[in-house]
């Protein structure tokens, strides 16, 4: 028997476990990841990564691998509703809805305003095993594949795990000053008795994962997902079956698929594979297809939260402590966030930076803005059942829904009626599709920051139109700026192993402030004067529109590009201001999270 040492150790390898193993990496603190499979999953799974999601890859070195594979923004800009792919049929191959996605078309504008970069389609199928590769080069973390945990236990300096190799059976001890559970909940959550709040089973999902030329059938390029919506469908969405597009070539040319299919939890034909393709077959109207299958997937549709993120040692990120409905695709991207979050406390309670207090701050940012990801997820799948009832189908009466269903596509004054609400009805997708305050406006209120007296921000209540703040606890906000000739987000102000002080003024008091607070604290605090004419210029006024302090101000922004402290004016005092800020956020204080 074997036994290792590290200072974290990393229970899976999907998403939040190498992402929380690559961020511990650039902040030098070794890690060791095990993950109980030997490959990476086969099945796609999540695809859709939201701008904050590739802000955290951009940080991290990771976001133009991605870009460079996966499909962008102007081939997955729209998402429609068909009756069908093809057939001839007078009601077959017809448009009923299209509706822009993800900061596609129109949108654009305003999301590129947000954000120094855009989303993409990436699934998790190519993702990971890119992950995987970039966190063994960083050569600081340890991976192990085909090693599962089987126990542990845990005490005041850390815990002792016992890990099987799979390979040959051996069992090995790691001790680990901190455990992070990344295991989707399989094992860990029940070993410390998590205990899972919300909605555990809705439907029982059926993921075909195939190859096949779909191009024919398709007249445009830049759809990522078709709703299938017929008669034979029991509420017109989920009920019938949604295709969704995986490339890698980005077009109608895309090479890989994806079908979603949805059962009741009873029913028994759910694991019947070999009716699957023809049931695709059917609802796409193309009963010549002949699809490679490369995967079968089953899932449960849920929302739920754990109660807790932490357990003494052992902490709980992703599907471990959170699950989603696929709407909005938030899961993985949650998932991200809490890796980013996590990472940089973790390795600054270990360098001795920071009070392991800083630790409970984790759950109190990350479960709120988890909660609110699952309600919304919640929200937008129910707008799915809408859309039957928008069509007029009717469950369990056939002849009622082909009925209404003709009537809709009328060429009669009722149809044009029924088509208007039917119209109506589906703009409430755009909640969905269009989420970007969602994505980007993270809004912590306890945790590791200094409240500043004002109020919370008001946030668009349908989740779409993001307005920039630098209130503590919110994301720094984006603008262009320029450095040596060259474009830079305020974001790039940022390192990955401190904080920035953003300031207004060349030769600002904040600056021996900060020198001497960052030598009393032990922390690095980079001190950036943007201004018109310096080395760092906003020769736009794009950071003075939004900024919210003045010239004299300053703002302390944290590793995870989250703001910590704001100061709206000069200090009398500014060097005392600035470590009594520190003393909070790093939980050197009798301070609440």
């Amino acid at each position: 028997m074997a036994h290792f040492e590290t200072p974290v150790l990393i229970v899976g390898g999907g998403g939040f476990g190498l992402t929380t193993s690559i961020c511990l990496s650039h902040l030098g603190v070794p890690s060791l990841l095990i993950e109980r499979h030997a490959t990476p999953s086969p099945m796609p799974k999540a695809r859709y990564l939201n701008q904050r999601t590739m802000e955290i890859f951009r940080q991290h070195g990771v976001a133009e691998q991605i870009y460079a594979k996966s499909l962008p923004v102007e081939y997955v800009s729209t998402t429609r509703w068909v009756t069908s792919l093809g057939g001839d049929g007078p009601h077959d191959r017809k448009m009923l809805y299209e509706m822009e996605t993800f900061g596609g078309g129109s949108l654009r504008a305003h999301y590129r305003a947000n954000s120094p970069v855009e989303s993409t389609i990436y699934p998790q199928v190519r993702l990971e095993p890119l992950l995987r590769d970039h966190a063994e080069a960083l050569g600081v973390g340890q991976l192990k594949f085909n090693c599962s945990l089987t126990r542990f236990e845990q005490d005041a300096g850390g815990v002792t795990a016992w890990v099987e190799d799979r390979g040959t059976g051996e069992t090995h001890t790691v001790r680990a000053r901190y455990l992070v559970a990344a295991d989707g909940g399989k094992t860990i959550g029940e070993m410390v008795g998590v205990k899972l709040e919300g909605t555990p089973e809705l439907i029982d999902m059926v993921t075909m994962y195939f190859r096949a030329d779909l191009s024919k059938y398709l007249d445009n390029d830049n759809s990522f997902a078709y709703w299938m919506a017929s008669p034979g469908g029991d509420t017109g969405s989920w009920g019938t079956g949604v295709l969704g597009k995986l490339g890698p070539t980005p077009d109608r040319h895309s090479e890989e698929w994806m079908f979603h299919f949805s059962f009741k939890s009873d029913d028994p034909e759910r694991f019947n594979e070999d009716k699957l393709i023809p049931r695709m077959r059917a609802l796409m109207k193309i009963p010549d297809l002949q699809p490679e299958v490369l995967g079968v997937g089953h899932w449960i549709v849920q929302g739920v939260l754990a109660d807790r993120y932490r357990f003494g040692n052992v902490f709980l990120g992703g599907d471990s402590a959170h699950r989603h409905t696929p709407t909005t695709g938030l899961g993985l991207n949650s998932a991200i966030q809490d890796a980013h979050n996590l990472a940089w406390k973790l390795a600054w309670v270990l360098q001795g930076q920071a009070s392991d207090a800083l630790l409970d701050t984790y759950e109190s940012e990350r479960r709120p803005a988890a909660e609110r990801n699952v309600n919304w997820a919640l929200f937008t799948f129910s707008n799915h059942q809408l859309t039957g009832a928008a069509i007029g189908l009717v469950p369990g009466d056939a002849k009622r829904s082909e009925t209404n269903f003709k009537a809709l596509l009328a060429d009669t004054p009722d149809g044009e009626s029924r088509r208007y609400r039917f119209r109506e009805v589906m703009k409430l997708h755009n909640t969905e599709y269009q989420a970007n305050d969602l994505e980007i406006g993270v809004q912590y209120e306890h945790g590791a920051l200094v409240p500043d007296g004002t109020p919370l921000p008001q946030r668009d209540p349908t989740g779409r139109h993001y307005v920039p703040s630098t209130r503590p606890g919110a994301r720094l906000p984006h603008a262009w700026l320029e450095r040596e000739g060259q474009a830079i987000s305020t974001q790039d102000l940022v390192p990955r192993d401190g904080f920035v002080l953003i300031t207004g003024q060349a030769d600002s008091p904040w600056a021996e402030a900060a020198a001497q607070a960052a030598e009393a604290f032990g922390v690095r605090i980079t001190v950036v004067p943007v201004t018109d004419t310096g080395a760092v210029r906003d020769g736009k006024h794009d950071w003075r529109r939004i900024r919210e302090i003045g010239d004299d101000g300053a703002l302390l922004v944290r590793p995870d590009q989250i703001i910590a402290w704001r100061c709206m004016h000069a200090h009398p005092r500014p060097q005392a201001e600035l470590e009594a800020a520190l003393r909070v956020v790093l939980r050197l204080s009798q301070v609440a999270a």
